[in-house]
């Protein structure tokens, strides 16, 4: 196995444990949200560290994909990174100044990256219909599967992943408020 086949199962890897995170995450908001429980008090607590953590290593993730793999980037793609570079700045300089007023303008951007990474992970799926790549420019077919880990993880449901994390992160630190 040569590294870029291991760095390509462990984020998969990683990608299930955050599965497994978003389930109990989920689990907790129907049976526990309404108690003030340790477990919301320490995500909350580190919420915006996590945040970042999850931003950091999916820009990283991205990069490793098109410039050490050769991935290149389709227009969906760019559209996801758009939201998600930015996060890793934004949340840094919060972290640094431990200013929570960021939560907000974070959420929206992690929302709406979640939105666009949901649809393009349906496009790959064939459960949506897809315009032709040519139709906003020159890229890479947006149903092109570069991964597929585990017979469901592609790079979109990567990007799901980290950006339904960020949110529940985020909601985490912003009721700890």
């Amino acid at each position: 196995m040569d590294i870029i086949d291991l760095i390509k199962l462990k984020l998969a890897v990683l990608t299930v444990l955050a599965h497994i995170f978003i389930v109990l995450a989920l689990l907790y908001f129907l049976f526990f949200r309404k108690k003030d429980t340790k477990v919301q008090n320490f995500i909350g607590k580190y919420g915006i560290l996590f945040s970042f953590i999850v931003a950091l290593t999916a820009t990283l993730g991205s990069l490793f994909y098109s410039e050490i793999a050769g991935f290149a980037p389709c227009v969906l793609c760019w559209y996801q990174r758009i939201f998600m570079y930015p996060e890793v700045v934004l949340l840094g300089i919060a972290l640094f100044k431990k200013d929570k007023a960021i939560i907000d303008y974070s959420l929206a951007l992690s929302i709406i990256g979640t939105v666009l990474a949901g649809y393009h992970y349906l496009m790959q799926l064939g459960v949506v219909s897809s315009l032709p790549c040519t139709a906003v420019g020159y890229s890479v077919s947006c149903v092109k599967l570069f991964v597929m880990q585990f017979g469901y993880i592609t790079i979109p449901l990567m990007s799901l992943t980290a950006f339904v994390l960020i949110v529940i992160f985020l909601v985490f630190a912003k009721r700890k408020q």
